[in-house]
Parts: structure tokens; sequence; C-alpha cells
């Protein structure tokens, strides 16, 4: 009974052996009693992880495998964790084998498996094959092949890794990839202006969700008027999805808008107005640019006394606008029986005057 299990055991021993895993950052792998003789019937797999940032990197010092088309009896296979490398035997190239020569084999990853199989019998003595292999650095700051791993704007590559850092005035995103502006609190005070998406015309940033507010007293309406040039990542079947452009003003929105259709001209009605730009972590387009003006709240027309004017003469007044009412020479400006040389007055934001016309009376004539 003892003698069973202990066959037994050498039998599970033996199979497990057909699997070798290799941590270190270096070293050699030979078919069995190489430099003699490989046996016949063999199958043995040598997987090799090193840490993350490295890759593995595997040459043959020596190559003698039993040739066959297509490698079809004795073979080394060379696989990453989901593609064959290469498939090698032989001793030098032909038209259907493959011998691996003076080739250096990289993983795409931290990960590498050679695998070596003989089969029933070889006809002549081959000495099978002495392999090395050595974790190499990724240096990913030159790899452009995955943009999801590239750095927006800055790459610093060192030994097992890389990092990413941003120009001045951005910020690092979370992903630690990603560069994004802190642009929430952008406010507009002036009558008049102009609002484009950060760093425009080059592309704007990623991941950012920038507010633009212009406030201006009651009494004003805000008119926006976007350039034609207008370019926001869009979708062809959903309506922006990735990057957006919305308003609000007062009770009324407007958008999203993205694409390359401008919004053109916005009336917005109110002395209040939001600009979100929403970008997420992908993309690489333009922007847009916006000028905006104010228009204030119309009054009723003018008209100058008897023997008086108005100054300035306008065609529109409105809100903020003053008009100073004087009267012809030998005439005075009678307001609440008071005399005086002139009498100014101003639009209001509800739309009317802030008083009335005064009337124009000849000097020294007694006020009742």
């Amino acid at each position: 009974m003892r003698s069973r299990l202990l066959f037994s055991a050498f039998l599970w021993i033996i199979s497990e052996a057909h699997v070798i895993l290799l941590t270190e950052m270096f070293g050699e792998i030979r078919t069995p009693n190489f430099p003699d003789s490989y046996p016949s019937e063999s199958e043995l797999t040598w997987n090799i992880t090193v840490p993350d940032g490295f890759r593995v990197r595997l040459y043959f010092m020596h190559f003698d495998l039993e040739p066959s088309y297509l490698c079809e009896y004795d073979y080394a296979k060379v696989e990453s964790e989901d593609q064959v490398l290469a498939t090698f035997c032989g001793k030098e190239n032909t038209d259907t084998e493959q011998a691996p020569g003076q080739q250096v084999i990289t993983s795409p990853g931290n990960f590498l498996s050679l695998t070596f199989r003989s089969d029933f019998s070889n006809e002549e003595r081959y000495t099978g094959f002495d392999a090395h292999y050595s974790a190499v650095d990724v240096d990913e700051c030159a790899d452009k092949s995955d943009e999801d791993l590239m750095c927006d704007h800055y790459c610093h590559n060192y030994i097992g890794g890389f990092y990413c850092s941003c120009r001045f005035g951005y910020l690092l995103h979370t992903d630690n990839r990603t560069c994004k502006v802190e642009c929430s609190d952008n406010l507009f005070t002036q009558r008049s202006g102009v609002i484009t998406s950060a760093d425009y015309p080059n592309s704007y940033p990623k991941s950012s969700d920038c507010l633009y507010r212009i406030e201006l007293e009651e009494g004003f309406v805000i008119n926006l008027q976007f350039d034609d040039v207008f370019d926001v990542e869009e979708h062809p079947d959903v309506s922006c999805p990735y990057d957006y452009l919305k308003i609000k003003a007062g009770k009324r929105e407007y958008g999203p808008y993205c694409g390359e259709k401008s919004p053109g001209r916005i009336e917005t009605g109110s002395n209040s107005v939001q600009i979100l730009f929403h970008s997420d972590n992908s993309g690489d387009n333009t922007g847009w640019r916006l000028s905006y003006t104010v228009t204030g709240t119309p009054c009723p027309d003018l008209r100058p006394p008897v023997n008086g004017k108005i100054e300035p003469i306008q065609s529109k007044y409105t809100f903020k606008d003053q008009a100073v009412i004087s009267c012809n020479p030998g005439y005075h400006v009678v307001k609440d029986n008071v005399e005086m040389e002139s009498f100014q007055i101003e639009c209001r934001k509800d739309g009317t005057w802030s008083n009335r016309i005064p009337t124009c009376q000849k000097k020294n004539m007694r006020l009742s």
C-alpha cells in the first residue's frame, strides 16, 4: 500500500513539473539533458513573469531541434498572454521552418511563455536549446500606440514605470494621465467681451467642466455671437454624448451643442447667462469662441420742451442712457417751481424715465 502511494506521488510531481514558474529578473532556460540529446515525448513550459513596468526579452544562444514541415514534430513555441509570438524548429531557416538565429523576442507585457515539445522519436541526435531571458524596462513615454496610456502633456520614464505631469495652469486628473483645467469660476461683468474654450484655437483640455458666467445688473440683456468656426467632439448617432456646450439664461436653456455647426447668434433676453462646457477624457478638438454684447431695456422716445432742446439726440434710448434738457437763450428750465440751467434724466431698468421732461420759461418771468 505504501509503495502504491509513493508511486502515485511520484507521478503527480512529474506531471506538475511540466510547468515551471520563473519570476526572477533574468535567467537561463535549457532543454532537458542539454547539451546532450533531449528525450522523446517531452513537453515542458516555462512561464516567465516580471514586475509591472517591465517586459521580457528572450533570445537563444544555441538552438538545434528536429526539423519538420511547419514544425509539426519538435518545436519551441513562444507565447504572450493572448498570442503566439513565434514557433521554432530545426537549426536554420528554410521555406517551411523557422529557427531563431540571432532574433530577440520581446513580450508585449510582463509575461512570456516558452514551451518545448518533442515527439515520440528522433532519427538523429538533436541537442535542444539554451535560451536566456531578462526583464527590460518599458519606456512608456516612447510608446504612442495606446492612447489610453499616454500622458496628456509631459511623460517622465523611470525604471519600472512612468508618471505624468501637466503644463502650468493645469491639474493632473485622478487617472494620473489626463491634464484638466480649473475653470469653474469665470465671471464677466463688463458690457462686452470675448469668451473662448481653454487653449483656443488649440485643442481644449480633456476631463474638464468649465463654467463661464456673465452677470450684469437688471435692465441689460445679453446677446451671444459664436464664431463660424466651431469644433466640439460629437457622435454620428447620439446627440452630444461626449463633449458639449450648454447655455442657461434665466429660465431659458440652449443646447447641448457639439460638432462643427456654430450656434450662431443667441439673444438670451436675460441679464444673467451661464455657459457650461464639458469635455470627456478623449478627443482632439479645437473648441469655440464667442463675443458678447449687451443691450439695455428701451425707454420711450423723448421730445424736447417748447423753446428747449435735448442732448444727446438719439433714435433710441436704453437703460442707463442719460439725456440733458436745456432751453434756448432767454429761457430757463423750470422743474417743480425751481429755475435751473439744465436738467438731467436717466432711462431706468424698467423702461421708464427717471423724471418727466421739464418746461422752458422766459427768464425773469414770475413763477406761479
